[in-house]
């Protein structure tokens, strides 16, 4: 059985979606905050967050995760608050962004780490349209203030890459780092 640790419910329904059977143990490890690229960050941190859970249950494959949105060199985590989502989205309306996903399988003490890069287009937005979208409160918990699979899916022009990388787990790259590491995930 597989062990996420992240509380994520998102992640929980992208494993379930897929069969995998795990149970959930969130890492109360402090996430990193500067690396020298987005992916490096969302690595270091999938990696510590396995790493904290695996220390707890030593026999079990764990599975680490983080997701940060890039713009321009900026990362943009989780919204402080409504204000900090709606700097964001302004931020983000009428061009493309990166959405970077970290991975960390750890398994009898050996990591296996992975990162995916998936590129999103918003449509441009009216500060209107963005207030209202705040105003929804599906923002506030979410890296990039945005939800791909809720309300903000009418403002999403393209996305060139993997769909569940942006909702918080790229499930193809997944199956793909547990096989390399000899773990079976279905």
């Amino acid at each position: 059985m597989l062990i996420l640790a992240s509380g994520s419910p998102r992640r929980r329904e992208l494993l379930a979606q897929i069969g995998v059977t795990f149970q959930v143990v969130v890492s109360e490890v402090e996430e990193c905050q500067q690396a020298a690229t987005p992916a490096e960050l969302v690595v270091v941190n999938a990696r510590a967050k396995a790493l904290a859970v695996a220390a707890q249950y030593p026999q079990q494959v764990v599975l680490g995760a983080d997701t940060v949105v890039a713009v321009d060199g900026q990362i943009f985590g989780k919204p402080r608050d409504a204000a900090d989502a709606a700097r964001m989205l302004t931020q983000m309306q009428g061009r493309s962004h990166e959405v970077v996903t970290g991975l960390a399988l750890v398994r009898d003490g050996q990591v296996h780490t992975d990162a995916v890069s998936t590129t999103v287009t918003f449509s441009p937005m009216t500060p209107a349209q963005i207030e209202s979208y705040v105003a929804t409160g599906e923002p506030l918990d979410k890296a990039g203030a945005y939800a791909v699979q809720g309300r903000a899916a009418a403002y999403i022009e393209r996305i060139d890459g993997s769909y569940s990388n942006v909702v918080g787990l790229p499930l193809h790259a997944l199956y793909v780092l547990a096989e390399r590491a000899g773990i079976k995930l279905l």
